[in-house]
């Protein structure tokens, strides 16, 4: 299992936009990966789930990927978040 911590950084957290782009790089792998805040843990395929977190700005998440293409996932998740200004 991969996992990686990022601490949100942009003004609106993640909303529609940004989540919908988390949403489609982690649907490119097979792995299964998961968006962790405040102790729930939702599919980062599913734009509902994510969207369901409510993740505001200085806001500490956990991205964790299980799966053949893990470490290529949790690598994708991390440079879709750093190039979209989530987090640094």
């Amino acid at each position: 299992m991969e996992k990686r911590d990022f601490h949100i950084i942009a003004e609106t957290g993640i909303h529609a936009r940004p989540a919908t782009l988390l949403v489609q790089a982690a649907s490119k792998f097979n792995s299964d990966i998961n968006l962790e805040y405040k102790g729930k843990s939702v599919n980062l395929k599913s734009i509902m789930g994510v969207m369901s977190l409510g993740v505001g700005k200085d806001a500490d998440v956990t991205i964790s990927a299980e799966g053949a293409d893990e470490a290529d996932a949790v690598a994708a998740i991390a440079d879709t978040m750093t190039k979209e200004g989530l987090s640094d």
